[in-house]
């Protein structure tokens, strides 16, 4: 499966900031308020400093909704885990550039994973080899803030970043997922989407909103000419 976003942009809460003490019915009020796909964010406590989730609350909510599932893998071992929640049923796993740091990791990943495969770039992390992420990776996730917390404040400094893989995109033929994660909200999002953005990761925006139709139908009135 390659991820095709038939120019929509793509809106995927994150469900770390979700309430888990009802996360079934969270997962449900976020189908029915129209986001495209679920984000997982998953960290082990190494590559971040802070612990999430693992395999089996992935594989208890999995089969609770129709909406997709991407997991990004703020881990150390992006392979092995990859590869676990690619069989659980997720659509799109994306590990950090700053793990699998050269073309032959890629490969490997990509290989045992089997589904589409993202990779995600910290904000201090600089990039040469724009062109050759775009050719090997179906979602490039650009982060706009230190990941390992929810609730930070977004990082201006990345939008050229976003710039430059979405004009390359569009320059190379390619359809990637151009995705930003990390302090999206009504004030950041047309930052992001004027870069060339075509998947807004939403947390704390999303889920401590009063109403999730609502900060959808928001979000896409952004769109709007």
């Amino acid at each position: 499966m390659k991820p095709v976003t038939n120019g929509k942009i793509l809106i995927a809460p994150s469900i770390l900031a979700a309430d888990f003490s009802n996360l079934g019915e969270e997962i449900k009020k976020t189908e029915s308020a129209g986001a495209d796909m679920i984000h997982l964010d998953i960290m082990d406590g190494h590559f971040v400093p802070n612990i999430s989730f693992g395999p089996p609350v992935v594989k208890s909510i999995i089969n609770k909704t129709s909406l997709s599932m991407d997991a990004h893998l703020m881990i150390t071992d992006p392979i092995k885990y990859g590869k676990i929640f690619s069989e659980m049923g997720v659509k799109i796993i994306t590990a950090h550039i700053e793990i699998l740091a050269d073309i032959n990791l890629w490969k490997k990943f990509k290989k045992e994973i089997k589904t589409s495969a993202g990779i995600a770039i910290n904000p201090p992390t600089q990039i040469q080899n724009y062109e050759e992420i775009l050719e090997n990776f179906d979602l490039i996730l650009i982060m706009s803030v230190n990941p390992g917390f929810a609730g930070q404040k977004f990082i201006p400094d990345v939008l050229p970043k976003i710039e430059q893989f979405a004009n390359l995109n569009h320059k190379l033929g390619y359809n990637r997922i151009i995705a930003v994660d990390g302090g999206i909200n009504l004030e950041t999002a047309p930052l992001v989407l004027s870069a060339g953005a075509n998947m807004l990761v939403m947390g704390s925006a999303f889920y401590k909103a009063r109403d999730y139709g609502e900060i959808v139908e928001k979000i896409r009135k952004l769109l709007l000419p």
